[in-house]
């Protein structure tokens, strides 16, 4: 704790950029790493889940990051679920130069009505195309929309919010008990985000399958500047792992994954919040470096057409690669933006680990 003038302390916290992995005395060649993933019964071939943002996931990117061997996920409240054809919108807000006036359009565009047909036929488009389905919607539409998730027999129930707590209090609406809500479902849920020991270990109680660790669009978030809010996410990430410790414990041997989402960018984030103890991590900004990216070039989150307060920007990235270059390479570019997969392997090889669990052990440090 420090002293915040008289009146006030504060815990010190460390992002990301803050800390750094510190080799062991032993290396391994990089084919003697492992980085599957189990959760629940699902197995992938790397700990990356692709984030339910428009500007990213189609159900045709959903696909093929699935074929790849990751897992994407649908945004359930996006375009897709609410035009027939968004293409040509996601081409008109592309073309749009300046900020204000893209935010304008998309307040306009993500009014029309969610349509419970569309997120039946996008799921089931996963579906028929033999990878794992995954589905994202926020705490506020998860049990209006929920039974048409369910009957499209999605493999995991994403719910994802700015900030998502096991107990909400309103009085204009009524609640969502995620514990009751989740119990009651018939799919494994991921829930989040949360940045907090105390909120994950709620959510853990949930019966959740995984918790966010984050507030997800670190890079197309204006949420600090609006609400004030941030996440340093090693610390964050670190306080979750402690979490689910404890709570494996407590439920006698319950394993609830913890799920870094935000802040990262290129490979070397990616590395460092395994490091903190995430086992897998939800990514956005590489996927939007993409040439097969439905954004064309343009990246956003949900908070980007909230329609009283926008928390959100439109952020532009020039495309390096495609889908499968960014994830498995190759690389031509040194600089963290492709083949994160390759760039993980090598980073556990390096430091004499095979495995993500092993790797959560690692020696970090702080850089200043």
């Amino acid at each position: 704790m420090e002293d915040i003038g008289r009146g006030k302390r504060a815990n010190r916290a460390y992002t990301l950029d803050d800390v750094a992995i510190v080799p062991s005395r032993r290396t391994r060649g990089a084919e003697q790493v492992n980085l599957a993933w189990r959760i629940d019964a699902m197995s992938f071939e790397f700990p990356l889940i692709a984030a339910p943002m428009d500007s990213v996931m189609s159900p045709a990117t959903a696909i093929e990051f699935g074929r790849l061997g990751g897992l994407g996920v649908l945004n359930l409240e996006g375009l897709w679920t609410r035009y027939d054809d968004p293409e040509p919108l996601l081409a008109e807000l592309a073309a749009i130069p300046d900020q204000a006036g893209a935010t304008a359009r998309m307040q306009r565009l993500y009014a029309a009505p969610i349509r419970p047909e569309l997120i039946g036929a996008r799921l089931a488009e996963v579906r028929d195309a033999g990878v794992p389905v995954a589905g994202s919607l926020s705490p506020q539409n998860a049990r209006e929309f929920a039974d048409v998730v369910v009957r499209a027999n999605p493999d995991f129930f994403v719910i994802r919010g700015t900030a998502v707590s096991a107990e909400h209090v309103s009085d204009v609406a009524e609640p969502l008990n995620l514990k009751k809500f989740i119990y009651e479902l018939d799919v494994p849920v991921i829930v989040g985000g949360c940045a907090t020991y105390q909120t994950a270990l709620h959510l853990m109680r949930t019966g959740a399958a995984g918790v966010l660790v984050g507030y997800g669009g670190a890079a197309t978030s204006t949420t600090r500047q609006v609400l004030g809010i941030e996440v340093p996410m090693a610390t964050a990430i670190s306080d979750v792992a402690e979490a689910r410790r404890d709570y494996l414990d407590e439920s006698g041997g319950r394993y609830v994954h913890v799920i870094a989402d935000g802040s990262i960018g290129r490979s070397g984030d990616l590395v460092k919040a395994l490091a903190c103890g995430a086992d897998a991590a939800m990514i956005g900004v590489p996927l939007a470096r993409s040439v097969d990216a439905p954004g064309h070039g343009y990246h956003w989150g949900a908070e980007a057409w909230h329609d009283p307060l926008p928390r959100g920007r439109r952020v532009h990235f020039d495309p390096v690669g495609s889908l499968e270059e960014i994830l498995l390479g190759p690389s031509r570019l040194p600089d963290g933006t492709m083949n994160l997969v390759g760039a993980l392997r090598r980073a556990l090889a390096s430091c004499g680990y095979t495995e993500v669990k092993e790797f959560q052990r690692i020696e970090l440090v702080i850089r200043h």
